[in-house]
């Protein structure tokens, strides 16, 4: 059936009985490359829900090691793993998970002389990432690259989510066209984190990954999810491209990558909140 073995069909039947899915729909996932950049707090829920997809090649991208404070969220590494490489980690819990991906560590950080070849390979692209720089980075870089990207962020007890598809509607500059001035803006160790909601958000970015695969329903272009965990409350914001962007406006300035110095927290306006916790 669609090329699967007896226990593929068995592991996937869930998805299989779903008429927007089906074996058709499973064999585009099977044939899928999805990047999680940061395999923390988001990275964690997106990548292990995407394994459990049979989303066929996984790539994770991680300069960092596990700290004993990383786990009261990210729940792709266990106590044993103190010490251990992220990815390392991360790419062993996938495939214990489902043997069947193939998932490729990338343990270096991104930077504007790796960043191209690296989303390159891949066919979507989640932003898991802690810091602006790595954001807005991963931002133009996709747009250049023509790579859908799916971009959250959470802080305290929020969090977002937004898709950006480069030609389909707004990227990330159009609401915030520059990175707070350095100092501005709280530390991720200084704002705090309730574990639970990175797990929600991480969910919904593998969400919308598949649905981007299997070309149903529809994706959170022009639209940002804000998520409240102490009301239990979801509310929508809805944004347009902005014809005075930077990078992707009628007279954009920008026309190369470009690396912003690191800088951990959350930015405020447009009647919506962007952050930044691994």
């Amino acid at each position: 059936m669609f090329g699967f073995t007896e226990e593929e069909v068995k592991r996937y039947s869930r998805h299989i009985i779903l008429k927007e899915v089906g074996g058709t729909g499973q064999r585009k996932l099977r044939e899928a490359r999805v990047l999680v950049v940061g395999v923390g707090g988001l990275g964690s829920p997106a990548s292990y829900y995407l394994a459990a997809a049979g989303v066929g090649t996984i790539g994770i991208v991680d300069s960092d090691f596990v700290e004993l404070s990383n786990l009261q969220r990210q729940i792709l590494h266990r106590t044993d793993d103190i010490g251990r490489q992220k990815t390392e980690s991360g790419a062993e819990r996938l495939h214990a998970l489902n043997p069947g991906v193939s998932v490729v560590k990338h343990a270096v950080k991104l930077s504007k002389d790796n960043v191209t070849d690296i989303i390159g390979a891949y066919d979507v692209i989640i932003d898991g990432v802690d810091n602006f720089a790595a954001r807005y980075l991963l931002n133009d870089a996709c747009f250049f690259q023509k790579k859908p990207l799916v971009e959250a962020g959470v802080l305290q007890f929020l969090g977002q989510i937004m898709t950006i598809v480069p030609g389909q509607g707004p990227c990330y500059r159009c609401v915030f066209p520059e990175p707070p001035p350095p100092g501005s803006v709280p530390s991720c160790q200084e704002a705090g984190i309730l574990g639970a909601v990175p797990g929600v958000l991480g969910t919904l970015q593998a969400a919308e990954a598949l649905k981007l695969i299997l070309g149903i329903g529809k994706p959170l272009i022009g639209r940002i999810i804000i998520y409240e965990a102490l009301s239990g409350s979801f509310r929508e914001v809805r944004f347009n491209p902005n014809p005075r962007c930077p990078l992707c406006g009628e007279r954009p300035t920008i026309a190369e990558l470009t690396e912003y110095p690191f800088e951990c927290g959350v930015q405020q306006g447009a009647d919506n909140f962007t952050v930044n916790e691994r």
